[in-house]
């Protein structure tokens, strides 16, 4: 017999597929988008590729931490609450690199991970927490732990990650917030301009608020030759998931 796939997960996919094929993406870039309904679990995805996270592992780094602190039976020092608040708010790259070796580097990123359910996500070699490579629906299944119920990290660690994602500074609240009604977000973005090619990845991930729905959202882009370039690709895709998505359901 022949397995039989949900009509509605098909029509989810379909439709993104087909609101993202719309999208304007400049020659030579690539993008990938994936939504997830928080109140029926149920999500689609485009496009299945890897890509530099860029800043948007912070969020990883900040759960890893969190997830080791509860293990250990202890809340964050204030030092590493203060390297937190920075890396989040601020995209602080500094702070970043504390916290990346506070948990143990890619070790402790991908033994956290793989406790989260994060099938596709490896941290980067070196040191080069920005190299670590992801994909899409694996930024959902990180944000589900986040926003999430059914998730590894405490109630006060859920609250604690939302809580700093919800006060990215002013100049920094670009992204998937473009798909939200007003300020019902909570982000965080990447950006990095590779040194061998000069093109920009550019990143984002968080959850929106549509029409009282609420929706993670994740989407990834690389090779725009310019940071604004990739906001403009980045929101546009994000606006469009959302709305093929939404239309499915």
């Amino acid at each position: 017999m022949e397995p039989v796939t949900e009509p509605a997960a098909v029509d989810r996919e379909a439709s993104l597929r087909r609101v993202l094929e719309k999208v304007a993406v400049p020659s030579g870039a690539r993008v990938s988008a994936a939504v997830l309904s928080l109140d029926s679990g149920e999500s689609a995805g485009y496009g299945q590729a890897a890509f530099d996270t860029a800043s948007i592992v912070k969020v990883d780094i900040l759960a890893a931490l969190l997830l080791q602190a509860q293990d250990a039976g202890r809340g964050l020092t204030a030092a590493e609450r203060a390297y937190a608040t920075k890396m989040i708010e601020n995209s602080d790259n500094a702070s970043a690199t504390e916290l990346w070796h506070a948990i143990g580097g890619a070790k402790g990123l991908d033994a956290a991970n793989e406790r989260f359910g994060m099938t596709a996500t490896t941290g980067g070699s070196d040191g080069l927490w920005g190299l670590t490579q992801t994909t899409a629906a694996d930024q959902l299944v990180l944000l589900r732990q986040v926003f999430g119920e059914d998730s590894k990290l405490s109630a006060a660690s859920r609250t604690y990650v939302r809580s700093l994602m919800k006060r990215v500074e002013a100049d920094q609240q670009w992204g998937v917030s473009a798909a939200a009604q007003g300020s019902s977000w909570a982000l965080k973005n990447g950006w990095l301009a590779r040194s061998t090619t000069g093109l920009w990845d550019v990143n984002s991930i968080g959850r929106v608020t549509v029409d009282s729905a609420v929706y993670l959202v994740a989407v990834l882009s690389e090779g725009t030759a310019s940071q604004a370039r990739g906001i403009t690709l980045v929101e546009a895709a994000a606006k469009a998931a959302v709305r093929g998505f939404a239309q499915a359901s």
